[in-house]
């Protein structure tokens, strides 16, 4: 396995909507999910999107509470009207964290690592890593999500 270099802002690959990955089985692809595993956790982040380390690619990989997921391709289903504000950071972005609004609760259906389909209900932080790497694979960062302070008078 290999440890990635991460890709930061303001480089423009993070703005742009990444590519559907047509073949999930691709040893390529097989590879990168392994290295992307690797790069998240030798940064200490809990999830990790293709176009942070470089590939313009719908594949996201999140290890959360010790179980891990591969989302290729995902979209999502279902999301609740019910949201939270908590405070984010991102790996493209070191160093800064921001309070972001997102659903308590979502609905995901993606492909897994082997090229099966699935659905996967989330909900809490579990919730918010989906919404966050799929916002990557959308070309949108947190910075463009974060929740404006109010200045008190």
């Amino acid at each position: 396995m290999t440890i990635l270099p991460i890709t930061t802002y303001p480089d423009p690959l993070l703005l742009k909507k990444a590519r559907a990955i047509e073949n999930p089985k691709d040893p390529a692809i097989q590879e990168l999910i392994l290295d992307m595993f690797e790069t998240m956790e030798k940064n200490n982040g809990i999830g990790l999107a293709a176009p942070q380390v470089g590939k313009s690619l719908r594949l996201c990989v999140i290890k959360l509470e010790g179980k891990s997921y591969v989302l290729i391709n995902p979209v999502f289903k279902s999301k609740s009207w019910k949201k939270t504000v908590a405070e984010e950071g991102c790996l493209s972005l070191p160093g800064q964290f921001m309070q972001v609004k997102r659903s308590q609760k979502v609905k995901v259906k993606a492909l897994d690592r082997k090229g099966k389909e699935v659905v996967i209900q989330a909900q809490d932080m579990l919730a918010r890593a989906f919404q966050h790497e799929i916002d990557h694979l959308n070309g949108t960062l947190i910075i463009e999500k974060r929740v404006k302070e109010k200045i008190k008078k």
